[in-house]
């Protein structure tokens, strides 16, 4: 495998720098002025801090203001980032030697930066606070999910780790608190096709063979509540909150299903109540097996009242 080229420029604030192949074809004076037509959400003012703070580079170092285009080449460039709220809820550590990290990742903190979370993911967090420029996340949990999730500490193992959830060689064991449906027979096996368009925020069961599998029980229950252990065996996007939904018992919590509820942001009341409970493999380096288990509990069954009112986490 050929190995990426490292970027001319160090990370800022926990964040590697973008890269950007110039066009061949490319008839612009300046890697300003591509840039510029590139980039049409950054203002002209913006842009030319980018390169004054020399922000903006190429394998040969920073770029001054009227670096010429080179057709085919390579920038790489550090973007303004959004403002975001801070994650009221810690990271907990889990787990950490020589090559691997678990973390315990709060509900609200997205896993890796995308779209309006960047500085407020555990990744970047993690390497901030940790000194772990190479840190990298060999799964991902939706960021309303809390629970466990793996990153690689060495950019050269990531392929190894990431493998075990490929081949699922991974044993995962959620919880979740949703209602209760005295008609359904526990526990149960639920299998459907779920297919998931981009640029949709939801994903959606469709005709077809299966490709998301969730076994479920249920724990215990009290007024109307359950807590229920989950068992995928398959990983698809949103598949324990939409297989739930559709059995009729959604989980608390959840913006998305069955209906789509609107949530400003910066709101970190009643978190979705859903658990990454359980991580069970062998390391695929140091040959251990592994057994790890969140310290966490979901709110809204071990304090229901608290849980729905929740108001003193709404930011002031």
């Amino acid at each position: 495998m050929r190995r990426k080229t490292p970027p001319p420029l160090p990370q800022r604030f926990g964040l590697d720098p973008a890269r950007m192949r110039l066009p061949e074809d490319g008839s612009w004076a300046t890697v300003r002025a591509h840039l510029a037509d590139r980039l049409p959400l950054v203002t002209p003012a913006v842009l030319d801090a980018m390169f004054i703070e020399r922000r903006i580079a190429d394998l040969n170092g920073p770029l001054e203001l009227d670096a010429p285009y080179v057709p085919g080449g390579v920038v790489w460039f550090h973007r303004e980032l959004p403002v975001e709220a801070p994650v009221p809820y810690p990271i907990g550590i889990v787990h950490r030697d020589e090559h691997l990290l678990v973390v315990d990742k709060p509900h609200f903190l997205a896993t890796i930066p995308r779209g309006k979370h960047i500085q407020q993911t555990a990744l970047v967090k993690l390497r901030r606070e940790l000194d772990l420029p190479e840190l990298s996340a060999a799964h991902r949990l939706d960021r309303v999910t809390a629970g466990l999730v793996m990153f690689v500490i060495n950019r050269a193992d990531r392929g190894r780790y990431q493998t075990l959830f490929r081949d699922r060689l991974v044993h995962k064991e959620y919880e979740a608190v949703a209602p209760v449906n005295p008609g359904l027979v526990l526990p149960m096996t639920v299998r459907s096709r779920i297919h998931k368009e981009r640029g949709v925020i939801t994903a959606q069961e469709v005709d077809g063979p299966p490709n998301a599998v969730t076994t479920l029980e249920l724990l215990e229950q009290r007024d109307g509540l359950g807590r229920y252990r989950l068992l995928p065996l398959t990983g698809r996007t949103h598949q324990l909150r939409l297989h739930l939904s559709r059995l009729g018992i959604p989980i608390l919590g959840d913006d998305f299903y069955p209906e789509i509820t609107d949530r400003p942001l910066d709101d970190f009341t009643r978190p979705l109540q859903l658990l990454a409970k359980t991580l069970r493999f062998t390391d695929p380096i140091t040959g251990e097996d592994r057994h790890l288990t969140s310290r966490q509990s979901l709110a809204a069954w071990t304090d229901y009242a608290s849980w729905a009112s929740a108001a003193s986490l709404r930011p002031r």
